[in-house]
């Protein structure tokens, strides 16, 4: 049977189509203002690619936060659960995951099984997830794609950026802007200062080897880097970092 797990986030929609626990495609699109419009395009999109239908689909599981108001879901399910399962089924060895999307970021712990043991999230501020980074790349004229390796080149000063606010943290740019400071240190700041709230965050719910870290801002490697250098832990990436959650709802459908 083919089944869909499709994940509703706030700045991307992903689908993924599976067979008897193998993917055969994939499809990420950005979330307009109609959630229930994107994962019909991401669905679209990726039975194209793989030349089906939807009445080729037998069972589709939704997540994310647009996940309990799409009509065509069989079923709904977090997408802590399906972190969990996507990042499992990818790194079996893998104990600690960090999920790091557009609006919010969830450190898990789950056991050999892929089943959820802790979990918390960051959802009520955009600090320490991918919003705050593309503020941070608006406020210093940098594309979002670019900051991560540039976070990384050699610093002239270290300066300090606030993480807990994305507003606080605009306004800490502009104030280090206007003493003359460099761009790339201050960027170094401000990756230094979500890195901290993520640690924070993993901390508190117990980190086990292996780590895995997942979402869009597993695509930063300036956030990876020192991720991997404050725990003193390799991360396990998987190719497209962004579809772990609709991948684990995929394998979580009854098949």
């Amino acid at each position: 049977m083919i089944v869909c797990g499709v994940d509703i986030g706030s700045l991307s929609t992903k689908a993924v189509l599976m067979e008897k626990g193998r993917p055969l495609a994939w499809r990420i699109v950005p979330t307009g203002p109609d959630s229930v419009e994107s994962a019909q395009r991401a669905v679209a999109a990726v039975l194209a690619e793989a030349g089906l239908t939807r009445a080729d689909i037998g069972y589709t599981v939704a997540t994310g936060y647009g996940r309990a108001n799409l009509p065509f879901a069989d079923k709904a399910i977090t997408e802590i659960s399906c972190h969990a399962a996507g990042s499992h089924w990818s790194f079996p060895e893998v104990r600690t995951i960090l999920d790091m999307g557009g609006q919010d970021c969830k450190a898990i712990r789950c056991d050999g099984n892929g089943r959820v043991k802790n979990f918390l999230m960051n959802d009520k501020c955009a600090a320490g997830t991918g919003r705050y980074l593309e503020r941070v790349a608006d406020s210093l004229g940098l594309a979002l794609e670019d900051i991560g390796p540039l976070s990384l080149q050699e610093r002239g000063e270290v300066l300090t950026v606030g993480s807990n606010c994305v507003v606080f943290a605009e306004g800490d740019i502009i104030r280090l802007q206007r003493q003359g400071k460099r761009p790339l240190d201050i960027l170094a700041g401000a990756t230094d200062a979500i890195v901290e709230r993520i640690v924070e965050l993993l901390e508190r719910v117990g980190v086990e080897p292996q780590l895995c870290i997942s979402g869009g801002v597993a695509k930063n490697l300036g956030v990876v880097r020192r991720v991997e250098h404050k725990l003193g832990l390799e991360a396990h990436i998987a190719p497209e970092p962004q579809i772990v959650g609709a991948l684990g709802a995929a394998l979580l459908a009854p098949v």
